[in-house]
């Protein structure tokens, strides 16, 4: 496929490993050589944040500028009133209009820094609620929904993986209204491509055969490989749970250490996927992966790339201020001294109010440092738990309120827990 492709931007996605499927790589490769070209990828607002889930698309769609073409940022403010059933088991709850539209705003003002809106090559900032809350039923049947095949929609992964549980007609009609966003793009902009993640393909090619219907031309889709794990466990997760790119939900700390306990197997086709750092760069740090892994360099440079392309200059400063405080220690030669506990906010922090002292087993499990009570007596017993940098051993060890604490599990794993007393 390599030598076949002409366009950058597609060579820099396949070296990347970032081409799941593609409707049609030739024509795909033309259209991005023949110019400056759109293209798009949708965002539903399905909470206040985006997660690190969402993050290898909207960097696929940083990568589109870059390549000299111009994305089209979609957040789907209606879309998210209906629910994608794309991924899920059952159906999803509704959630209010007036609370989609703040959170459509809070990812518009979210998505905004990655992109560059000036100039002939830049960005767009679009909310499908523009064209789908001005639609009317009969004209939209008669106009867009006589295109689609009944046949061809269930048999749809999205779909048919929820035919055993049930799916309402609500969100059995998502596919229609996201190739109706596609057929609304191709006519405002010329946008003639979408991306999306392997769960979205079904999706895209609905609104490539109605572009190819209504108005015989060709369109393409791309979608992004699953992220997973070389040990099996999952993306995006931690002991405390999601990482947000909000700094509210997961600060910058936070951030930096999830990305600095990558493993060794991970960290290259990491580096490839959530970076932009060149071959060379990712070859070399491959290869100290190889001779040195007990450096972890090439997680130190992946946890600092993708923390300052989320949080800016600011939280990764915030970040390597907090883990030099927290990590350092005045033995090891080039190291600063300990300078005493992180800063208000820059830990995953938890609130309780207690009246009277807790075990500690207790209070890791009720803030969700461990998944149940067994799991956190186990950690203490083994001498897995620190209190405040001191080891805890004593699984009837309590914490008293009215007070804040330092509980750490292993060497990188943090979290501050403050025990108000009532009143």
């Amino acid at each position: 496929m390599h030598d076949a492709t002409r366009s950058p931007l597609l060579r820099d996605l396949e070296w990347r490993g970032l081409l799941a499927d593609v409707t049609s790589l030739p024509g795909l490769d033309a259209h991005l050589s023949g110019g400056r070209r759109f293209v798009y990828c949708g965002f539903d607002p399905t909470a206040d944040s985006l997660h690190i889930g969402s993050l290898l698309p909207l960097l696929a769609l940083r990568r589109v500028q870059l390549g000299g073409h111009r994305p089209i940022v979609l957040i789907g403010g209606g879309t998210g009133l209906i629910g994608d059933p794309s991924g899920k088991t059952g159906e999803r709850p509704l959630n209010p209009a007036d609370q989609v539209a703040e959170w459509a705003e809070r990812l518009r003002r979210q998505v905004g820094p990655f992109f560059d809106f000036d100039g002939p090559g830049g960005a767009v900032l679009a909310n499908n609620y523009q064209w789908l809350s001005k639609l009317e039923v009969i004209p939209f049947l008669r106009d867009i929904g006589k295109h689609f095949s009944v046949s061809s929609m269930v048999a749809r992964e999205s779909v048919r993986a929820r035919m055993g549980a049930g799916i309402s007609y609500t969100e059995f009609s998502y596919q229609v209204l996201q190739a109706f966003d596609f057929l609304s793009l191709f006519r405002a902009y010329g946008c003639a491509v979408q991306i999306g993640g392997t769960d979205q393909w079904g999706n895209i090619t609905a609104g490539t055969d109605l572009i190819r219907r209504l108005e015989g031309q060709a369109a393409f889709g791309l979608t992004l490989p699953l992220v997973t794990k070389a040990d099996g466990s999952k993306f995006g997760k931690t002991e405390s749970g999601t990482v947000w790119l909000d700094a509210r939900r997961t600060s910058p700390y936070e951030m930096y250490q999830f990305w600095l306990n990558t493993g060794d197997a991970d960290v290259v086709p990491f580096l490839k996927y959530f970076t932009f750092l060149e071959r060379e760069a990712i070859d070399a740090l491959g290869g100290a992966v190889r001779s040195h892994p007990e450096r972890r360099e090439a997680q130190r440079v992946l946890a600092r790339e993708v923390t300052r392309l989320v949080h800016g200059d600011a939280g990764l400063a915030e970040a390597e201020r907090v883990t030099a405080g927290f990590f350092k220690t005045p033995d090891v030669p080039g190291k600063a001294a300990d300078t005493g506990p992180p800063e208000e906010g820059a830990l995953p922090g938890h609130v309780l109010t207690v009246a009277e002292p807790r075990f500690l087993w207790s209070i890791m499990k009720d803030v969700g440092i461990t998944p149940s009570a067994s799991e956190a007596r186990r950690l203490i017993a083994q001498g897995g738990v620190a209190v405040d940098r001191q080891r805890v051993s004593d699984v009837d060890f309590r914490l008293s309120p009215g007070k804040g604490y330092l509980i750490q599990i292993g060497k990188r794993r943090v979290w501050r827990v403050v025990l108000n007393t009532p009143g």
